[in-house]
């Protein structure tokens, strides 16, 4: 199995810090797929920001519901808890 070194949120600083404080806010916590991503805090943002996009915008055709609705039948395909 891969082991990527993390950053627990306790020693986050600078950006990481920003974006791990931004996802207690979103989500009551720092999850494995936000925290597998520390090493590079420039593509969490990124990776972040088009999560948000996809997920929320008001431009999407579908609804937020519907969204939801797909994303948890494909983590249930992947056997993804997420």
């Amino acid at each position: 199995m891969p082991f990527i070194q993390t950053t627990d949120p306790s020693e986050a600083t600078g950006l990481l810090k920003r974006l791990y404080d931004a996802a207690v806010k979103r989500a009551g916590k720092v999850y494995q797929v936000i925290r597998i991503q520390s090493p590079r805090p420039e593509t969490l943002r990124a990776s972040t920001q088009l999560y948000t996009e996809v997920m929320r915008s008001p431009r999407s055709p579908l609804s937020r519901a519907r969204r939801e609705m797909i994303a948890v039948v494909v983590s249930r395909l992947n056997a993804c808890h997420y």
